[in-house]
């Protein structure tokens, strides 16, 4: 069983509902007591019986929040994401479908693909792999690099060549 992990999980602050997402995680809560779990649920209808929640949080009890965290679970919300990613957060994106009235579009799936391929986050795409992801996520190191830091990189050494 692995150690005690702390995890956040954020819904954003989208109108819609992400009912599906905090079903799973009671479930998963249940099987795992070493999982301590607290949820910023939004506009969720489904209320989590197996770890404690808030509707919103306001900007500083979100920050303490995802400092306290040792595994951040978001929807496919760039502000949360890009909070987790500066944190140094291991990040598990699951990405609200337009399918089960979660967004207007599927447009989050674009985003966690890629940022899946760069190795910054997990990505979940089937609810059914949220447990096994979670598990994976205990020892994920996120890629933290970035175009910027590359392209700082590559100038500074141009700059160095042409003196």
């Amino acid at each position: 069983m692995p150690d005690a992990k702390k995890i956040f999980v954020s819904v954003g602050t989208h109108p819609q509902a992400f009912d599906r997402l905090l079903k799973e995680l009671d479930s998963i809560a249940a099987k795992h007591p070493e999982f301590e779990i607290f949820a910023q649920a939004g506009n969720s209808k489904y209320k989590p019986k197996k770890f404690a929640f808030e509707k919103f949080l306001k900007g500083k009890q979100f920050d303490e929040r995802m400092q306290w965290a040792d595994i951040v679970l978001s929807h496919g919300g760039a502000g949360t994401i890009i909070n987790a990613l500066l944190n140094k957060k291991p990040l598990i994106v699951l990405p609200r479908l337009k399918k089960f009235g979660e967004h207007t579009n599927d447009h989050q799936l674009d985003l966690a693909n890629a940022l899946e391929r760069e190795r910054k986050v997990i990505a979940v795409f089937d609810m059914n792999e949220l447990e096994e992801k979670i598990l994976k996520a205990i020892s994920f190191k996120p890629n933290l690099s970035s175009d910027k830091e590359r392209l700082i990189k590559r100038i500074s050494l141009f700059l160095k060549e042409s003196k």
